[in-house]
């Protein structure tokens, strides 16, 4: 066994990747993403001893997040940025650790491992080897620490877009820290940390709806809007991601530079927002879901910018290193890295600019539009027109269709279920997982698009909204007692921060597929489909069925 990783839905067997991962991952990548979490756990620890004596450090939260952003599944590659991460983290780690001791003088304790660690950075790989998800023998206790971690990292996500436009929350960060240092505790039992991995739910939902007010109030609520697919004569840049902050401060830098800026994958909800609509340069959608990179970005000629996850590996022979870009969390071997901002400054965009007008126009991949924008607050100024449809049998079913894309065959279940449903169904969908059915022809009921988009997977909290309005105008005291159902699709941490939502909110019988998470272990995973009826798709015509019986 040369590394053992279990994040993602891709993972090994659905076991763990044991010799490199399916997603690319190197071993020695892997060692140090593990040692970054063990560092990360270290700095939580004295944070919330400090906490405890009334010191709360804000920043260090954002430390915290970023670090484990960098950690998620596909983000970042590059090793140097890695070591970079937990050198910083543990020299962060030791300042506070000195902070406490001279607080609490004489009442000082020996520490745990996590905090009187040292090493250096020529050996940062071989520490990390010892300190992986392994390192907790415990089968049933090592899956429920893990999944609370990977919702964390979900949280941390979404936190961190939410801090760079400025708004923040000190319950959701303390949480992060406290949550992180829980996995470190020896005393909590099972039953302890079940209840944990409920309340990191619970933070998931504060966090999206965090996230949901910073992108609303900063560039207005997202509008249903008809994005064109096809390419201009100009130059282009194409944005991939999630980060918003991003994409506004390239559309302002780029603006009159004779380069059109298209949006990729989950940048796609960026065309929906009433901010982003007055650039006459911000031309419209290019390619499809994540892991269709690879040709979508071949294709497009000019370069790319990486704002997030998820980054696919470059093959050996490809064509658009030279034009490839990354900022914030992300990190690739010999891509152009941008910088983080300088306070009140903007992040330099310049060198994209400058490349993109070297480079030929894109070429185009298809004609035709998407049409979506639905936030919650657009869904329910129609709920009178939604709430008589169902009641005059017009709809007989909502699905949330939310979620990950991913390059498993098995998931064509999702176009398949989506192309056979009844004609009175409507699809509640956000993140990638939408590219499986968004450009089918599947129409309207008196209206209402049979497909309504969200936006991004952190925008499943309007779905969970509208949902929870729908009841109260049913007059229903169980949102379970709704016609929806969930057939949701996941990859990565974000889609587990979700799913710990959902949970916390009360949402039962939630289908998942291709595969329900590895990491979950039989006891664990018993305990959530008995409490739950979380279920595994099966194969769409048998879903379906059961959707409507």
């Amino acid at each position: 066994m040369s590394m053992f990783c279990y994040q993602c839905q891709e993972t090994s067997r659905n076991i763990g990747c044991t010799m490199r991962g399916v997603c690319g991952k190197s071993p020695e990548l892997c060692h140090l993403l593990d040692l970054s979490i063990h560092a990360m756990k270290g700095l939580a620890y004295v944070s919330v001893q400090l906490l405890k004596k009334g010191v709360y450090y804000p920043e260090d939260a954002l430390v915290m997040m970023g670090g484990l952003f960098r950690t998620i599944t596909n983000a970042n590659w590059d090793e140097a940025q890695i070591i970079e991460t937990i050198t910083n983290v543990l020299a962060l780690r030791d300042k506070r650790k000195a902070e406490l001791c001279n607080i609490m003088g004489e009442e000082c304790k020996t520490c745990p491992e996590v905090v009187t660690f040292t090493v250096k950075p020529e050996d940062y790989e071989e520490f990390g080897k010892q300190v992986g998800v392994l390192a907790t023998e415990n089968e049933d206790i090592r899956s429920l620490r893990e999944t609370i971690i990977y919702g964390i990292k979900g949280i941390s996500a979404y936190g961190e877009h939410a801090w760079m436009l400025g708004f923040t929350s000190d319950e959701v960060n303390k949480f992060v820290m406290e949550g992180i240092a829980a996995t470190i505790d020896e005393s909590l039992s099972a039953e302890q940390l079940t209840g944990l991995v409920i309340k990191t739910g619970e933070y998931a939902v504060k966090v999206m709806e965090l996230l949901d007010r910073a992108n609303t109030e900063t560039y207005g609520v997202p509008e249903p809007t008809v994005v064109q697919l096809g390419v201009s004569k100009n130059p282009g840049i194409l944005v991939s991601g999630h980060d918003l902050k991003d994409f506004e401060e390239l559309l302002q830098q780029s603006e009159g530079q004779g380069v059109d800026i298209y949006t990729h994958s989950e940048m796609l909800p960026a065309n929906y927002y009433p901010a982003f609509k007055k650039f006459k340069h911000f031309h419209g959608n290019y390619g499809s879901s994540w892991w269709h990179q690879l040709e979508d970005f071949e294709n497009f000629n000019g370069p790319i910018l990486m704002t997030t996850n998820c980054i696919v590996p470059l093959r050996k022979e490809n064509t658009y290193l030279d034009r490839f870009f990354t900022t914030g969390m992300t990190g690739y071997p010999g891509a152009i890295h941008i910088p983080e901002r300088q306070p009140g400054k903007q992040k330099d965009f310049s060198a994209i600019i400058a490349k993109a007008k070297t480079c030929q126009p894109p070429k185009e991949l298809e004609n035709g539009t998407i049409t979506g924008g639905f936030n919650y607050r657009t869904v329910l100024s129609i709920a009178d027109k939604v709430v008589e449809a169902v009641k005059s049998g017009a709809i007989k079913r909502f699905v949330v269709m939310a979620g990950c894309d991913g390059r498993m065959p098995s998931r064509k279940y999702f176009t398949e279920v989506a192309e056979k449903l009844p004609k009175d169904a409507v699809i509640l969908t956000a993140g990638c997982a939408k590219y499986r059915y968004i450009k089918l022809p599947l129409g309207d009921i008196g209206g209402i698009p049979r497909v309504l988009d969200a936006g991004q997977c952190n925008d499943s909290y309007s779905l969970a909204v509208i949902a929870l309005k729908l009841k109260e105008a049913f007059g229903l005291e169980d949102v379970n007692k709704l016609p929806l159902s969930f057939d949701i699709a996941w990859y990565e941490q974000k889609a587990v921060a979700v799913l710990l939502a959902l949970l916390y909110l009360g949402f039962k019988n939630i289908q998942i597929g291709p595969t329900l998470p590895g990491f979950l272990s039989p006891n664990v995973a018993k305990v959530i489909v008995d409490a739950f009826g979380l279920k595994q798709t099966t194969d769409a015509d048998s879903d379906i069925a059961a959707m409507f019986a």
